[in-house]
């Protein structure tokens, strides 16, 4: 009997291509593995596609829950964007993806797991670290990397080739990858960073200039910097997002155009839609900022950027970003609260915020008058946080550095 091989399956042009080549290059019985994260209407005809392109079976997961509670959130409440605009969206959904994939190899003996991702981009990394860090013994095969297919016009032709049906045509198309969370387009028109990206390409967003006239506002209550109420209403992380992603695209917001500092070496450009996540963002960060004082929340600051780093990189399961997880946990403890955001026009920014253990106090702050604060107090704290700056003056002053 033939080997067994698991292969991360989406039904796009190239994991279809895999199957028969793995077959044809390997001998493999290949079984198909598609994870659902929040991608939807594109999983409804694989069952049949992957049969008919050769697989002997296909899994079809469903793993929306566990992406939003095990992968989303850590990301969000450690605040962790990539290069100060990517969130992260393909990052944490692709060691999920693997790690479902290593479960479905144990599951059926399978000797093997092969991926989709090329030989220039990230995928490959995040998919194989998380092989090598669950299961190590397994054998990784990435066909991008071996085959003499160099081009999705190389890829299109071996398909018609062998009669497979194909979800794109030649100069149309934009490479994608749609879950829960974002949907991103690279590639075509896309590859020139002066080329402003078409109305046309957002699935997700309606553009700004499109969107309505008037403002929407949406309350999200967190607790202990997890997202718990749209509105006042209580639901679960996967309903939460939807429901955001449909009110936020609807307002043109979470549209970001960059270009990225891919791991293997080279920059790329890409558009991500990333509507309910933008907001929750946004939101999240206002209610640390009313919750958390300020050392605290300066230095999670530092290690946010760090963290991103981790998920963009593929790491997820490094000790380090486990470690940084507890840090985080311990500061989202008292990031409870509600948080009013104002949508308009592609803009997302807060309206208001409350909580009980908000470190904001009126007493203290106000420019009325108040009984609890000493405005004498200042003058000798300024003194000493300000004697190194006068110390230093003094010896340049004498040694005739300065006038």
């Amino acid at each position: 009997m033939p080997k067994k091989i698991v292969l991360a399956y989406s039904g796009g042009l190239d994991t279809s291509i895999i199957i028969p080549w793995l077959k044809e290059n390997y001998g493999y019985e290949v079984i198909a593995m598609a994870a659902d994260v929040g991608q939807g209407e594109e999983l409804d005809p694989l069952n049949e596609k992957a049969i008919k392109t050769g697989a002997s079976k296909i899994y079809i997961e469903d793993v929306k829950k566990e992406f939003v509670e095990e992968f989303i959130w850590p990301t969000l409440k450690a605040n962790a964007v990539y290069e100060g605009k990517y969130l992260l969206g393909t990052s944490f959904a692709r060691p999920l993806i693997a790690k479902r994939m290593v479960e479905i190899a144990r599951q059926e003996g399978a000797e093997a797991v092969a991926h989709g991702a090329t030989g220039k981009g990230n995928d490959q990394v995040r998919f194989e670290l998380t092989v090598k860090a669950l299961a190590p013994d397994l054998k990784i095969i990435a066909p991008w990397r071996e085959w003499d297919i160099r081009s999705r016009e190389d890829a299109i032709a071996y398909a018609e080739a062998r009669g497979i049906p194909i979800p794109v045509k030649k100069g149309h198309a934009y490479s994608m990858d749609r879950n829960l969370w974002h949907l991103s387009h690279e590639g075509e028109d896309l590859e020139d960073p002066w080329n402003e990206p078409k109305d046309s390409m957002l699935m997700l967003t309606t553009p700004p200039e499109k969107a309505p006239d008037k403002p929407t506002y949406l309350e999200i209550e967190f607790n202990s910097g997890i997202p718990v109420k749209l509105d006042g209403q209580a639901m679960d992380g996967v309903k939460l997002i939807e429901n955001l992603n449909k009110t936020a695209g609807e307002n043109g917001v979470g549209i970001v155009d960059m270009v990225e500092n891919r791991l293997v070496g080279m920059k790329s450009r890409g558009v991500y839609e990333t509507p309910g996540g933008t907001v929750l963002y946004a939101a999240h960060r206002e209610l640390e900022l009313l919750c958390i004082d300020r050392d605290t929340l300066h230095y999670k600051d530092i290690i946010a950027q760090r963290y991103a780093e981790l998920v963009y990189y593929g790491v997820w399961y490094h000790p380090l970003r486990e470690a940084l997880d507890a840090f985080v946990n311990e500061t989202q403890k008292t990031v409870t609260g509600t948080v009013r955001m104002k949508l308009y026009k592609g803009s997302c920014t807060p309206a208001g915020s409350k909580s009980p253990y908000s470190l904001y106090n009126e007493e203290f702050s106000t420019f009325g008058r108040d009984e609890v604060y000493n405005q004498k107090d200042a003058e000798g704290f300024i003194n000493l946080f300000g004697l190194p700056m006068k110390v230093r003056a003094i010896m340049e002053k004498k040694l005739g550095l300065r006038d």
